[in-house]
């Protein structure tokens, strides 16, 4: 028995999927971040680390990568130091570790279902 196959790659839908993939990733690190922001989890004074100082990096995004970036000099203590007591009257869910529950908590398929809705949007499917 004689078997052969003809495989043709349609590499106008490749090209489209794969910025459809970048697309996506962004949009869903922005929408990580405007979730965080809207919990009201994150420890708030003035507003600066909340605010002006948190952002998302896309720099890395063709490589599949995008970074939720906290840019005081604080940030790292308070997120890593549950020990502190964290005002409330601002943010009344403020709390050290404020992403923990979109890594493995309650909101732990938050960005995976958004990823999946970018990405059909993004890539036409």
């Amino acid at each position: 028995m004689k078997v052969s196959s003809k495989v043709t790659l349609n590499n106008q839908k490749i090209k489209q999927l794969t910025k459809a993939a970048v697309i996506a990733l962004e949009q869903t690190a922005e929408a990580l971040h405007t979730e965080v922001v809207q919990e009201q989890v994150m420890p708030r004074d003035t507003g600066a680390l909340q605010n002006e100082s948190s952002f998302v990096d896309y720099s890395q995004s063709s490589r599949g990568r995008a970074t939720l970036v906290s840019s005081t000099p604080y940030a790292r203590r308070l997120y890593y130091h549950p020990e502190y007591d964290f005002k409330t009257d601002e943010n009344p869910n403020a709390k050290a570790h404020w992403y923990e529950d979109w890594i493995d908590g309650s909101q732990k398929d938050f960005c995976k279902n958004a990823y999946k809705e970018f990405y059909r949007r993004a890539g036409g499917l």
